[in-house]
């Protein structure tokens, strides 16, 4: 059996607006970390351990994977030998409107509710999703991307989604979640953090750490990564972009975008430009 290489993970053009697309094949592990889109994916080979919202979960070939913005989550090889896997992140915007469509419900609500899901029938519509949005000269007209997401999302809403309470970090804590979310980009100290959370800054950590799942300071690097992308998406230089985003110079932002993506920001570049 072949071994993965180590860090290959790719960015690849997608023809279809709001819908990105990577696929791996790496025994990398990611840090914990969370995404403002939903994904869904699918491992074609070997498997992996991952932290999520339903807690520790395992996923092995064939198996769909999925994540809701925010849910905090890593991801770790069952082995050296790594695991390959394809992925869809799809803007939230997308999936409200198809669920609006599908049951007119309050579309804010809508969870995915299982990280990891056997089931042949989305695989095969994720397959051909996937397929269509990465080959757009095999595929060069927009009905069939319509079509083949509209399918997709009919599948993976009715079958592997509920409507619950959007998930907020409890307490005061939401107030120092808030302040980093207003401006990731500034100089976020503990102590004003936790002043304006009406908590000291041992209290902060330790809530934060809890309800977040990740400390502050990882959090504030996340959303400055974030905020990154979009900049880079829109085609702001990747110093510009760095420096936009409150990094204190393009390296700073390039290990902190390999870190939670597994390509560099030049990658990404490429793949969204």
């Amino acid at each position: 059996m072949k071994r993965a290489p180590s860090g290959r993970v790719r960015m690849l053009r997608s023809a279809i607006a709001g819908v990105e697309a990577t696929a791996a094949a790496t025994s990398h592990t990611f840090a914990r970390h969370s995404h403002d889109h939903f994904g869904v994916g699918v491992i074609t080979h070997g498997g992996h351990r991952s932290a999520s919202g339903r807690g520790p979960v395992e996923a092995r070939t064939n198996d769909v994977i999925t994540v809701n913005p925010g849910e905090v989550h890593d991801g770790r090889p069952f082995d050296e030998r790594g695991r390959t896997w394809q992925m869809l992140y799809f803007e939230p915007s997308l999936v409200f409107d198809a669920a609006r469509e599908l049951a007119g419900t309050n579309a804010c609500n809508l969870e995915l509710t299982r990280p990891v899901v056997y089931d042949p029938r989305l695989k095969k519509l994720f397959e051909r999703l996937f397929s269509i949005a990465t080959d757009p000269v095999a595929y060069p007209d927009a009905l069939v991307r319509d079509e083949a997401l509209a399918a997709f999302f009919e599948c993976a809403i009715e079958s592997h989604a509920t409507l619950t309470p959007r998930r907020l970090a409890p307490g005061s804590v939401a107030h120092a979640k808030a302040r980093i979310d207003d401006d990731p980009s500034a100089s976020h100290t503990l102590a004003a953090l936790a002043a304006d959370s009406d908590m000291n800054r041992f209290q902060l950590l330790r809530a934060f750490a809890r309800d977040v799942g990740m400390t502050p300071h990882a959090y504030l690097v996340q959303r400055r990564v974030m905020l990154a992308r979009r900049s880079i998406a829109s085609g702001l230089a990747l110093a510009d972009a760095a420096a936009s985003a409150g990094f204190a110079d393009q390296s700073h932002m390039t290990r902190a975008f390999v870190r939670m993506f597994g390509v560099t920001p030049a990658v990404y570049a490429g793949a969204v430009r």
